[in-house]
């Protein structure tokens, strides 16, 4: 049987913010027995115009990944955001289109969420080396009520020597990010944030993990204000054991 062929959605913000939790995306696939490739030709994934109102702009950019990732077994996604939209949403852009609909669902149904794939496709779990540290985890909105992914990370995080999962007082309240509702309603969303700051405070974890880079931007950057020594990174970064050589989200870039 021939490994599966995966495209990696690398996401917008991992694209700007944080390419290195593409390259540990890549890494824990290859370790799994995944060809990966990375369509040069995949874009948003709509979702910001989508949630906007804009349809027609959502529609669009969804025309361009149908065929980005048409000849895929599987595609891939290290959020959980970006994976609901492909997964939930998309095929309502082509509601209206018996040729396009089809491709839509075929596309929605071979996406998945990156540690949903780990375990509940590939039934994989990484070996990273020991990480002796104290962390705790953040479910994001769409990976969770969306998705449904709450143990997968768990699972996988369980795994790894030497560290200890702290849970946060509701680890599934929602940090106030939201895309276009931190701007639309910035007082509202600082004010989610800081409750969710002070959860992860109670438990004294050194290290914050997520799976969706705007949750962990937004949370990174309301904890540096308030002078916490707590670090924060992407889970595939932690799983792929690229942590140590990493800089954490929203540290201050170091003079050359």
């Amino acid at each position: 049987m021939s490994p599966p062929r995966v495209a990696l959605f690398v996401t917008c913000l991992v694209d700007l913010h944080r390419p290195s939790v593409a390259f540990a995306s890549i890494s824990l696939l290859e370790a799994a027995g995944c060809i990966v490739e990375v369509p040069r030709a995949q874009t948003c994934c709509g979702q910001p115009a989508y949630n906007s109102g804009d349809r027609a702009t959502a529609h669009d950019l969804a025309l361009g990944l149908l065929t980005a990732f048409a000849a895929y077994d599987y595609v891939v996604v290290p959020s959980g955001s970006c994976a609901g939209m492909l997964s939930r949403h998309l095929p309502s852009l082509f509601s209206g289109d018996p040729n396009l609909r089809p491709r839509a669902e075929a596309l929605a149904a071979k996406t998945y969420e990156l540690t949903a794939f780990l375990v509940d496709v590939l039934h994989h779990t990484p070996t990273p080396p020991p990480l002796n540290i104290t962390a705790t985890y953040h479910d994001s909105c769409a990976g969770l009520r969306e998705l449904g992914i709450k143990s997968q990370p768990r699972q996988l995080l369980a795994a790894i020597p030497g560290l200890t999962l702290a849970e946060m007082p509701e680890p599934e309240l929602c940090c106030g990010f939201g895309g276009t509702f931190c701007v639309k309603y910035s007082d509202i969303s600082t004010k989610m944030a800081d409750d969710k700051t002070t959860g992860i405070e109670t438990t004294e974890a050194s290290l914050l993990l997520a799976g969706d880079l705007g949750c962990l931007l937004h949370l990174a950057g309301r904890l540096s204000r308030q002078s916490a020594k707590t670090q924060v990174r992407h889970i595939a970064e932690v799983l792929a054991g690229t942590t140590p050589d990493t800089q954490a989200i929203g540290q201050p870039t170091p003079p050359p």
